[in-house]
């Protein structure tokens, strides 16, 4: 532990996790802060209890939007030690998130160590129960007290802890999507690519249209020609043509880089599946699927990991994915990396980083 962050004393309790995780409910003891200014960069890197934050009504944050997240998980491994999985590049990508959106850039090397930290001191908190983990939430908010629409000179960012279970209350199971032609998600040179809240308010409305219509996600076409596949919900999607060919749509600007998206298509190739990234018209998935060399569609997320898809919802017509279950390749996807994820299986790409917790 570096004496670049202030560890304060913080009682630690019994911790007794409900039966039902739920996603995000629940908090550990602790969190990470540090604070920016325009004169003295970032400081005042700490640990300390989770408590409330206190933002004045004029904060630019409520004005102008200038907030920024990320997650990535930490998973109990089968000897009782923990693993954290490519945290670097979730820092990476939170920076690039605050790039975005005219936000100052946080210290790598210290973000990761405060997630490391955070995690070893709240150990505790990491569940053990199959497909459960703990997640990181970071965030950087503006917090100048103004009104005028420009960069905050003052940020905060902070790390909190939530033990999860899977994104999906059945857990690895079927999901279905609803396509949705009237609403778009994003636009190439616009904020797509950046994990800020105005993206996932922005999909809101169309979510509850998709939910009172009885579909689980929605599956978003380009913002400019409403023909293209970008994402389902809030995560990269990927189709699977005759059983072992997997095409996902390339990187535009308006998809997000997905840390999960990019270590599966490290991993298919070295399972024995090919790999294709580029634009993937909503026509040629409907003809894939009518003609049966589409076999799976799935999503791919730190939350759900792997979400198969069973059903989608285009122009009032219901379409069955394959059987409608879950197929051998996201089975398989699945299963390697959460084996990889959680020490089960050997990391050959050197992705997990291994916290000691005492007595394990």
């Amino acid at each position: 532990m570096s004496s670049a962050i202030h560890i304060a004393d913080v009682a630690d309790h019994e911790v007794v996790l409900p039966e039902q995780l739920g996603f995000g409910r629940h908090f550990s003891t602790r969190m990470f802060s540090q604070r920016y200014n325009a004169e003295r960069g970032w400081h005042d890197a700490r640990i300390d209890a989770y408590a409330p934050i206190t933002l004045d009504p004029a904060a630019t944050v409520y004005h102008n939007g200038q907030m920024i997240f990320d997650g990535t998980k930490a998973y109990r491994r089968p000897d009782g030690h923990i693993n954290l999985f490519r945290p670097e590049c979730n820092a990476e990508r939170f920076n690039e998130s605050a790039r975005r959106m005219g936000m100052p850039p946080v210290d790598i090397a210290l973000h990761v160590q405060a997630m490391q930290t955070l995690v070893a001191l709240d150990h505790r908190w990491v569940p053990n129960r199959e497909g459960t983990a703990l997640y990181i939430r970071p965030v950087m908010i503006a917090t100048e007290k103004t009104l005028e629409v420009r960069a905050s000179r003052e940020y905060l960012h902070y790390i909190i802890l939530s033990p999860v279970a899977p994104y999906f209350a059945a857990g690895f199971a079927p999901v279905s999507v609803y396509v949705s032609d009237d609403y778009v998600r994003a636009v190439r040179g616009g904020t797509g690519e950046a994990k800020t809240p105005g993206n996932y308010a922005g999909s809101i409305a169309a979510t509850e249209v998709a939910l009172a219509k009885g579909y689980q996600q929605v599956l978003w076409l380009d913002g400019v020609e409403r023909r293209y596949v970008d994402e389902v919900g809030a995560m990269n999607i990927a189709f699977v043509f005759d059983g072992r060919d997997i095409v996902t749509p390339v990187l535009t600007g308006a998809i997000l880089h997905g840390v999960t998206r990019r270590s599966l298509l490290q991993l298919a190739p070295d399972l024995g599946y090919t790999v294709d990234e580029r634009r993937i018209a909503i026509s040629e998935v409907l003809e894939g699927l009518a003609s049966g060399r589409i076999t799976e569609i799935f999503g791919m997320g730190t939350g759900a990991v792997i979400a198969p898809v069973g059903h989608m919802y285009f122009e009032g017509r219901d379409i069955q994915v394959g059987d409608g279950e879950p197929g051998p390749v996201a089975r398989r996807l699945h299963g390697e990396l959460t084996g990889l994820q959680t020490g089960k299986r050997p990391d050959p790409y050197g992705w997990t980083r291994k916290i000691d917790v005492p007595g394990a």
